[in-house]
């Protein structure tokens, strides 16, 4: 005797149960998914999902960002995704190598870059992240003085377009780092800079505007 396959089963609106909290759920990912722009979406997503369900720090830009005029593509670190890395890391002083790449890969950033500037900072396993961070804003920036300009927005906890304060204390750290791996700066010359925006600084908070005007005076 034939058996007929079963009817597929039909549901009306009231049996399908919606959880109440989805709606925003998938409506706060859409809106990370476009201001974010992955070029890996399943693997950004997956990665977003898993910070989401653990309470981490979600990869997600604070803004679309155009692709600037330095970047041959699209493809490469922006402004906006060291902030992310940044974001992301543990509170620890030091992010292992392997931490890093898997970092890297969510954000769908081409291997080829993170191995430069691992190469220029002679990083091994276990990684100085804010020496790591001052590379990332070097490739941004192409000079010292723009590296640090792009510090300086991604780290400020001033509102966009406020004066991008960061302690001095993170800026000497940062400059006295790429100073020296920049190799022609006397280190005379790096002090009496420190020192000059020092007696500048108000607060022991330093801004763009402070060492953008003493290089300018400089050259």
């Amino acid at each position: 005797m034939n058996m007929m396959p079963p009817p597929e089963t039909m549901y009306c609106a009231q049996q399908i149960n919606i959880p109440p909290e989805l709606p925003d759920i998938l409506k706060q990912f859409t809106k990370a998914a476009i201001k974010t722009q992955p070029h890996d979406v399943l693997q950004w997503a997956a990665d977003y999902f898993s910070a989401l369900s653990k309470g981490q720090g979600l990869p997600v830009k604070e803004k679309l960002e155009m692709p600037v005029a330095t970047q041959k593509t699209d493809t490469g670190l922006t402004p906006g995704l060291l902030k992310i890395l940044h974001q992301q890391r543990t509170s620890k002083e030091c992010v292992t190598k392997e931490e890093l790449l898997l970092k890297w890969k969510d954000l769908c950033l081409p291997i080829e870059q993170l191995d430069t500037i691992l190469a220029l900072g002679n990083f091994t396993e276990n990684i100085n992240w804010m020496q790591f961070f001052a590379l990332g804003c070097s490739a941004l920036g192409g000079t010292i003085v723009s590296a640090l300009k792009h510090a300086c927005e991604i780290l400020t906890e001033d509102p966009e377009g406020g004066a991008a304060q960061i302690p001095f204390d993170t800026f000497q750290r940062l400059y006295t780092y790429l100073a020296h791996l920049d190799g022609e700066i006397p280190k005379e010359q790096i002090d009496s800079f420190l020192h000059r925006l020092e007696e500048e600084c108000r607060g022991g908070m330093v801004q763009p505007s402070n060492f953008t005007s003493f290089r300018r005076a400089e050259e």
